[in-house]
């Protein structure tokens, strides 16, 4: 049986994967930067838009990063005004597990869904560190397995306060306007949180918004497969994606789920040109963009926890190894798993093997799912990885802000469609009927 393709699109975010050199690159304030790509994503029938959030600005060696010198308004303050110029586009944004309450998280994200006409998607994250948690009133460093505690009781605990309203409590009368018959009393006591009291939404129009997981760890990809609806991964080859993809199905039987009802999306990029080898030539160029010298170095500098300035750019590797007891010179940014030692060697064999310079590893090293030719290349590339169970779908992720989606709406989007893997049109008001 032929799957249709799920599609979303993702915010260019302050980082260095935005081309901000290129003459069209725009604002990440101005609201007409989130009119346009979510305006551009609803025209191509995409499923939803997707905003990353940031809740501190990055730094480098005490200095914030010259690519992260802006901030974003609020995400969900930037959903709510998107849902009044959009009319069926998911609208999907990030809000930690580890800075927000319960209580807060609930009533913003099923306001964004009675504002938009059951168009809302949270995507639940962990946040890592004491860091950003500085900026909060306590604090937050929490050990991986306790940030992992804390999310799974927190979305729960909001599934509790979207369910507390039964269907049909909120009544209308013409007379004495509208009020609640049985308002939703909740009462919840548990090891992360202990509150009682009343919600003040009643249900929502998707019953319950759409959830999503960002990770790919043993904790994130079981806890997505326990309460998520959609989960983000980061595969480069069609073998790890289909690894990921039954991996993470497999687990769903044990919460008695199918599996169908959680949709894998990688993020992914991509480059399009007239032909195959010019979109290639266009994407090496776009990537030397996107890893200028300094980001090279700073990148670098992340895993060796050295001042490595004096080294050039278009030569080798370093020759000393990472520093193993110092302190960590790039904050805000996902930490490698991996032993910086253990990870540095396998940059050294992978730099000799290809006979590549610091910017050229970078690059290498720091590449994400991306799909590169013509229009019908890369429309024929998505259709195998979904048809191939490597995923369900893709969060696409442009390299411009706010016209980069443009044109893959104008030149891919057709190409899908005449294979009759995606959409003509929406299927319902509500993002799950897009989804499910």
């Amino acid at each position: 049986m032929t799957k249709q393709i799920k599609l979303a699109a993702y915010f260019p975010g302050v980082n260095n994967t935005t081309v901000w050199s290129d003459p069209a690159s725009g604002s990440q304030i101005d609201f007409a930067s989130f009119e346009h790509l979510a305006r551009t994503a609803e025209r191509g029938k995409l499923d939803f838009l997707f905003l990353a959030e940031g809740l501190r600005l990055r730094e480098h060696a005490g200095k914030i990063l010259d690519t992260d010198v802006v901030g974003r308004p609020n995400t969900t303050a930037v959903l709510a005004a998107l849902s009044a110029v959009t009319t069926h586009l998911g609208l999907a944004g990030t809000l930690s597990s580890t800075f927000n309450e319960p209580y807060e998280v609930a009533r913003q994200v099923a306001s964004i869904d009675h504002l938009s006409g059951g168009r809302a998607a949270w995507n639940v994250v962990t946040s890592p560190d004491a860091w950003t948690g500085q900026n909060f009133r306590r604090g937050g460093f929490l050990e991986r397995e306790d940030r992992y505690a804390r999310a799974e009781e927190f979305l729960a605990t909001v599934r509790e306060l979207w369910d507390s309203w039964q269907p049909g409590t909120l009544l209308g009368d013409k007379e004495n306007g509208v009020f609640a018959r049985d308002p939703g009393k909740f009462v919840h006591s548990g090891p992360q949180f202990d509150i009682h009291g009343e919600f003040t939404l009643p249900r929502t129009p998707q019953g319950q918004p759409v959830v999503i997981q960002a990770g790919d760890s043993g904790e994130g990809r079981e806890f997505a497969a326990k309460a998520a609806d959609v989960i983000f991964s980061r595969h480069g080859t069609l073998e790890d994606g289909q690894a990921f993809f039954h991996d993470v199905k497999r687990r769903l039987s044990a919460y008695g789920r199918e599996p169908g009802e959680l949709l894998i999306m990688p993020a992914a990029a991509f480059v399009l040109g007239d032909t195959d080898a010019e979109a290639a030539e266009r994407a090496r160029e776009i990537r030397y963009q996107q890893v200028r010298p300094a980001t090279a170095i700073q990148f670098l500098e992340q895993v060796w926890s050295r001042d490595l300035s004096a080294y050039d750019v278009d030569g080798p590797l370093p020759d000393i190894d990472p520093d193993p007891d110092a302190a960590p010179l790039t904050w805000g940014r996902v930490r490698h798993e991996k032993d910086p030692a253990a990870l540095a060697a396998e940059w050294r064999a992978l730099a000799e093997e290809k006979k590549l310079s610091i910017r050229e590893l970078v690059i290498e090293a720091t590449a994400r799912q991306q799909f590169v030719g013509s229009p019908a290349t890369v429309a024929g590339a998505i259709d195998e990885y979904v048809q191939s169970d490597a995923a369900d779908g893709f969060v696409l992720a442009p390299h411009l802000t706010p016209g980069g989606l443009d044109e893959f709406v104008e030149k891919v989007v057709p190409h899908l469609q005449e294979r009759g893997v995606f959409r003509t049109e929406y299927a319902g008001p509500t993002l799950r009927d897009q989804l499910f």
